[in-house]
């Protein structure tokens, strides 16, 4: 049965505790997503579903078939800014609906890489403090220096080479300075970037986390119907395995 109008929103270290809206019962926020968690939200009979940040490597991602369910079940799946960007960009075909700039680049195949938005971050009891930067913000970062004057053209493409050759549990702004000025980059220009850095530099994932908050409040205001898709699921025995063991 379907329940009031309420969304289920994974996140994160892209939007920790502290930096959520408050006072509003719209949203039943759960941790990041793991595989089989989706499917379980779904069963619940929210409304929407909304994918910001989610586990991989060491944690099984989440399945993009029960992102498919849970829309064939009538659900509006909603992603952005990280893994949500990555399963919204694969699944847009379907109906799942992606917002913002990091799900825009992976749709239009201008990023193609995981790494672009994966981060090192502590537990969830100290709200998720971050280790590293996400690529996506450090390009984001990047091109507002370089629209603010503060960096050349070549001055920023070679400090996103550094970023993109670093390991993203490694990637870091102190790294990337550190990098740069070993390969010889102009130390003027470097420190008055790391002076620019602390005000200027962009969190593209929070702003599109934000704005993926902003397109719901949006859409369940309307007293949406339920989804209606254009696909028949397959219920294969793989599924069925995936869908015994996510019970």
């Amino acid at each position: 049965m379907r329940s009031a109008m309420r969304a289920v929103i994974f996140v994160g270290p892209t939007l920790p505790p502290r930096q959520r809206p408050a006072g509003e019962t719209l949203w039943d926020w759960r941790p990041p997503l793991r595989q089989g968690e989706l499917y379980r939200a779904a069963q619940e009979g929210p409304a929407a579903i909304g994918v910001v940040d989610g586990y991989f490597e060491v944690v099984p991602t989440v399945w993009h078939k029960e992102i498919l369910w849970a829309m064939a079940a009538g659900i509006h799946v909603f992603g952005a800014a990280s893994i949500g960007a990555l399963r919204a960009a694969e699944l847009a075909p379907f109906g799942m609906r992606g917002v913002g700039r990091v799900f825009e680049d992976f749709r239009d195949r201008v990023l193609e890489d995981d790494d672009e938005v994966a981060v090192l971050h502590g537990p969830e009891e100290l709200g998720y403090p971050p280790v590293s930067d996400a690529m996506v913000d450090i390009r984001a970062t990047l091109a507002a220096a370089l629209g603010s004057g503060i960096l050349s053209a070549d001055i920023a493409a070679r400090l996103a080479a550094t970023a993109k050759a670093l390991f993203y549990k490694e990637r870091s702004w102190e790294a990337v300075l550190r990098e740069a000025a070993a390969a010889g980059l102009p130390a003027a220009t470097l420190a008055a970037f790391a002076r620019w850095l602390p005000a200027g530099r962009v969190d593209q994932k929070r702003r599109d986390a934000t704005a993926m908050l902003d397109a719901i409040r949006a859409h369940l205001a309307t007293r949406p119907a339920p989804l209606r898709v254009t696909y028949e699921l397959a219920d294969t025995a793989a599924w069925q395995a995936a869908r015994r063991n996510g019970q």
